[in-house]
C-alpha cells in the first residue's frame, strides 16, 4: 500500500470499517419478502441513512421505489462550483441459499485466513462502506472536493427495477458529471480493474403443458404427451452440442478486445470438476463477456423423493438469458420467447412470461474520468496499471442512468473479485481491496476535482 496520507487514514479507519460490515451483514436484506422480513431490509436501509446523515449528509431520505423496497439517498456539498459525483452501491443481498452450507453463520461477518465472510461482505454491502471510507479520508485531508451524490439499492438482486423506475420519474435525483458504481470487482485480487462492458439479461417462465391431469405412466405412458418431457426437450434446444447458447435469431458470435481470460484459471475460478469440459467455443472472455448465455435458473416437477409413476400434465421452468453488449434487451427477449414457443414439440400447450429484465452497458473508457482513476489506481496498488474488463452480470441501474444523463461518464469497480463467491455459499470480502480500492475512490475524487 502507498504511503499517501490518504492511504494512511484509510489504513487507520480499517477497524471501524470492520465493526460496521459487521452491522450491516448482520441485516438479512433479502428483497424477496415471501422468504425474509420486510424488517430487515428496512433496518439496513436505515443503518446506512444514518450513517451519511453522521457523515454530514444532507437531503438523506428513504426513497419509496415503486418495487415496495427503499433506496437511500443522501448529498454532500462540495465547493462552490465543483462537479457532483454519483456513488451507487445496493444494501440489499441474494439469499444465503443452502445456511447449513457455510462453514460459519451466512449474516456474521467472520474472520478467516485473512478474509471476511458473510453474505453481501463483498455484493454489495462492502461497497458501502468503501464509499464511506474514502468519503471520510478526504474529510481528513483537506476536505471532499466535490459535490456527493450516494445512492444505496434496496432491490439489485431481485431485478425488480424499483430504482430505475423512481429514477425515471425524478430525472433531477441522480444527475452527476461522473457515475461510480461500486458494484463490480478487480479482476484478480491485487489487480486493479475497471468494469468496461456488462452483459444485460431477460428472465422468462415457460409453462408447457399436456394433459388434464396427471396420469399412470404404466396405463398411459408412451402414447400420453408428458409435459416435463416436453419442457426438457425444449429447454435442450437452447444449447448447442458444445453448450453454446443458441436462441434462434441471437448472434452469438462477438469477439472480446480487452483483458483475456486465461482458461485454466478460469476453470480454478469457476471450481469445474476435474475431467468435465467448459462449455462454448473460443475464448473464455468471448463467451462471458461478449456472447448470450442462457441458465435454467428452477423448474417445477415433482422432486425425486416422493415422485410416483406419474406421466406429468404440466411442467415450468424460470429461463435466465445474459445479453451482451450490442444487443437490446427487449428484442433479446422476444426471441428468447418466440424460439421457446417455436422448439415446443408435440402440439404441448406453451405459455411464456417475461419476468424480468435489464439493458447491457458499454462504458466509454477515453473519457477524462477514466484517466483520473486510472492514475488513483497507480497509488493506491503501486506497481500494478489499471485493467479494462467485461462482467458477465447485469446492473440494469447503469443503462437507466446512461439514458438518464448521457454526458456522465459511468466508472464501474468494486469488491466483488473471484475469490469474493458472490451469490454462492461462503462469501466474502478481501480486507486488502476494501483498504485499496477505498484509496483509490477517494484519490479519483481528488483527480477528477483537478482536471
Amino acid at each position: 500500500m502507498s504511503s499517501h496520507p490518504v492511504a494512511e487514514t484509510v489504513a487507520s479507519l480499517m477497524p471501524t470499517a470492520r465493526t460496521e460490515l459487521t452491522e450491516l451483514v448482520a441485516f438479512r436484506s433479502v428483497a424477496d419478502f415471501d422468504q425474509f422480513p420486510k424488517s430487515e431490509s428496512e433496518g439496513a436501509a436505515n443503518w446506512v441513512a444514518d450513517a451519511l446523515r453522521t457523515e454530514g449528509f444532507q437531503d438523506v431520505a428513504l426513497l419509496d421505489t415503486p418495487d415496495g423496497t427503499q433506496s437511500v439517498y443522501g448529498f454532500l456539498p462540495g465547493p462552490e462550483g465543483a462537479k457532483t459525483v454519483l456513488l451507487y452501491a445496493h444494501y440489499d443481498v441474494q439469499p444465503p441459499l443452502d445456511e447449513a452450507g457455510w462453514t460459519s453463520p451466512p449474516f456474521e461477518l467472520t474472520e478467516r485466513d485473512g478474509r471476511w465472510y458473510g453474505r453481501g461482505a463483498a455484493d454489495c454491502k462492502g461497497g458501502v462502506i468503501m464509499h464511506l471510507l474514502a468519503l471520510r479520508a478526504l474529510k481528513a485531508n483537506g476536505g471532499v472536493p466535490v459535490h456527493v451524490k450516494v445512492i444505496a439499492e434496496g432491490s439489485e438482486e431481485q431485478g425488480t427495477g424499483g430504482l430505475e423506475r423512481y429514477a425515471e420519474a425524478h430525472p433531477d435525483l441522480l444527475a452527476a458529471d461522473t457515475i461510480v458504481i461500486g458494484d463490480t470487482g478487480n479482476f484478480r485480487v491485487g489487480l486493479p480493474t475497471v468494469t468496461s462492458t456488462l452483459r444485460g439479461m431477460t428472465m422468462v417462465r415457460v409453462q408447457v403443458d399436456t394433459l388434464e391431469g396427471n396420469l399412470h405412466s404404466g396405463q398411459f405412458g408412451g402414447a400420453a404427451p408428458d409435459a416435463l418431457a416436453a419442457l426438457i426437450r425444449v429447454l435442450d434446444s437452447l444449447r448447442g452440442k458444445d453448450g453454446s447458447t443458441t436462441v434462434d435469431g441471437l448472434a452469438a458470435h462477438a469477439a472480446w478486445e480487452g483483458l483475456a481470460y486465461d482458461e485454466e484459471q478460469f476453470r480454478k475460478d469457476a471450481k469445474v470438476l476435474d475431467g468435465v469440459e467448459l462449455i462454448g467455443s473460443d475464448t473464455v472472455a468471448d463467451r462471458i463477456w461478449a456472447r448470450p448465455a442462457v441458465t435454467v435458473l428452477g423448474i417445477d416437477c415433482p422432486p425425486v423423493v416422493g415422485a410416483t409413476p406419474s406421466v406429468q400434465a404440466g411442467a415450468r421452468a424460470l429461463v435466465s438469458l445474459r445479453v451482451p453488449p450490442g444487443v437490446d434487451a427487449a428484442e433479446a427477449t422476444r426471441l428468447l420467447q418466440a424460439h421457446l414457443e417455436a422448439h415446443t414439440p408435440w402440439g404441448a400447450r406453451v405459455r411464456t412470461e417475461q419476468i424480468g429484465q435489464g439493458q447491457p452497458f458499454s462504458a466509454d473508457t477515453t473519457s477524462p474520468a477514466y484517466t483520473a482513476m486510472a492514475d488513483a489506481m497507480a497509488v493506491a496498488y503501486p506497481g500494478q496499471e489499471m485493467q479494462y474488463a467485461g462482467q458477465g452480470g447485469s446492473i440494469p441501474l447503469c443503462n437507466t442512468l446512461a439514458a438518464l444523463y448521457p454526458q456522465a461518464e459511468i466508472l464501474l469497480i468494486g469488491l466483488s473479485e473471484p475469490e469474493a463467491q458472490i451469490h454462492a455459499l461462503n462469501e466474502s470480502v478481501s480486507p486488502e481491496e476494501l483498504e485499496r480500492l477505498s484509496v483509490a475512490e477517494a484519490l479519483f475524487l481528488q483527480n477528477y476535482a483537478a482536471n
